[in-house]
């Protein structure tokens, strides 16, 4: 890019298009009027993903999954009194490596930047805030409404063959964990329409704003602690922000001096208000629910992914790289959310065996890990050829309709319900059977995502209809939502 050429705040190298040539008009032909149009609008829909994206997300999935099979360790008693044990949260040097090691924050700033690259390319193509809702719920809760579904027979199986009810409630706590990640990113995927709009008019006033609500709702959670679970919302739409930032260049732009800064003062700052007991120091224990240590978190990794960008894409741009983390990339929510609970039952028919069970923190327990790893991955591999295609965008027959404003509307408010219940009750067997329901119903609410019978393409090749951009495919073709 030329120095010196104004570029339009949201515009970045990535997504730089190179202008038309003006058409040559014939003598007598009378010049068609200019037609102005909002400059986020023009992007280019077909703007290729950045690699560098997609690997460290993948990355960031594999580091979950290894450091749960850290955490995970039931223990059988002599008296069959069955508990489980946080290794790794016992380890008194895990504190200051879960500062590096926590890449939730990262999850979000990913997701912003992919988040609003989608959303500018549905609005481009004459697509509404609810088309994006309703696109977004359909990806992420059915994948969960399967879990959901196939825990709760699993479960209540297990129960009525004989297994003990303790042991039933500690499977069904640890294996739905991932359901708090699936709420707390649900909750920023469907404000991007909203946040974007203002992030566009005033991108540094409003991450301040959030920064105030985030910081206000932490001096007062000490009073009502019920309050800190707004912070939910103002935490991570504010780490959604970054994503945001990056996605239109705004740290692109910055000197590696400035970058560097960024890291060391929002790493002095976390230093600061953990050292005086502002904050737990453990940023296991700030996740849930999120406060500002998870926002300094994200700005030091938000800064540190640029840095390393340049290094991050050439690592990407291997073939093998590329196959990997395509594959990986459509089926990511998948792996989120079935790891855990494969990861809980294969540990919990361990105990049912006579297989070697070194004792938690020793060599021999760390060891095992490797292969523990690498068993949950080959679990994983058949859980997602047969249910990974639940993150495909469903297309429907051209005859079919979206649902309503009010469709969409009422299946976010039923999909939140039971999350809601579990984040403040706990989750139990019947809470579990009961959250597959409404995830299901959701499921019907929102329907197939339509595909109209489009007129002639344009002009400019562009299938239109009312004078629109189509925002769907042509029938039959399918399209991961991240993608």
């Amino acid at each position: 890019m030329q120095r010196g050429k104004p570029v339009h705040p949201g515009a970045s190298r990535s997504t730089a298009v190179p202008a038309a040539p003006a058409a040559r008009l014939e003598p007598g032909v009378p010049r068609e009027p200019a037609v102005q149009r909002d400059p986020v609008v023009q992007r280019e829909p077909g703007v290729q993903r950045d690699p560098a994206i997609d690997l460290v997300r993948f990355i960031c999935l594999l580091l979950v999954v290894a450091a749960h099979c850290m955490m995970v360790s039931p223990v059988l008693h002599r008296d069959g009194k069955v508990t489980t044990e946080n290794t790794l949260m016992e380890q008194s040097w895990f504190t200051p490596v879960v500062w590096v090691l926590m890449i939730v924050p990262l999850f979000f700033v990913l997701g912003g930047v992919t988040g609003l690259q989608s959303w500018r390319r549905l609005q481009a193509r004459g697509g509404t805030g609810f088309d994006f809702a309703q696109l977004r719920l359909l990806r992420l809760v059915r994948p969960a409404m399967a879990l959901l579904a196939i825990m709760w027979a699993g479960l209540w199986l297990a129960l009525l063959s004989g297994v003990d009810p303790q042991v039933i409630q500690l499977m069904t706590t640890g294996a739905a964990m991932p359901l708090w990640f699936l709420a707390a990113y649900l909750t920023a995927q469907l404000s991007i329409p909203l946040m974007a709009r203002l992030h566009q008019r005033a991108p540094l006033p409003t991450l301040g704003v959030l920064v105030a609500l985030i910081i206000t709702v932490d001096s007062l959670r000490g009073a009502l602690p019920v309050l800190a679970f707004v912070n939910m919302v103002f935490v991570w739409c504010a780490v959604q922000q970054l994503g945001f930032l990056m996605a239109d260049g705004f740290f692109e732009h910055r000197s590696r001096t400035w970058l560097v800064g960024a890291i060391i003062v929002s790493n002095v700052l976390l230093g600061l208000v953990t050292g005086v007991a502002v904050y737990p120091g453990n940023m296991v224990v700030n996740i849930n629910p999120p406060n500002l240590c998870l926002l300094l978190l994200a700005i030091s990794q938000t800064a540190t992914l640029q840095l390393l960008g340049k290094g991050i894409r050439w690592i990407a741009s291997v073939r093998w790289v590329q196959a990997s983390i395509a594959v990986a990339g459509r089926r990511s929510m998948t792996v989120y959310l079935w790891h855990l609970p494969l990861l809980v039952g294969m540990s919990g028919l361990l105990l049912l065996t006579d297989f070697p069970k070194p004792a938690d923190g020793t060599a021999e327990w760390w060891w095992a890990r490797i292969p523990v790893f690498f068993a949950v991955v080959a679990l994983l591999l058949p859980v997602v050829l047969l249910l990974g295609r639940l993150e495909d965008r469903p297309t429907a027959a051209s005859h079919a309709r979206g649902p309503s404003r009010t469709a969409v509307v009422t299946a976010a408010v039923v999909v939140f319900v039971p999350v809601a219940d579990a984040a403040f009750n706990g989750l139990t067997l019947a809470l579990l059977g009961g959250g597959a329901a409404c995830f299901a119903l959701a499921v019907l609410l929102l329907g197939r995502v339509p595909t109209p019978v489009l007129p002639p393409p344009g002009p400019d090749g562009a299938q239109t209809r009312g004078g629109k951009r189509s925002t769907l495919p042509a029938p039959g073709l399918r399209a991961n939502l991240e993608s």
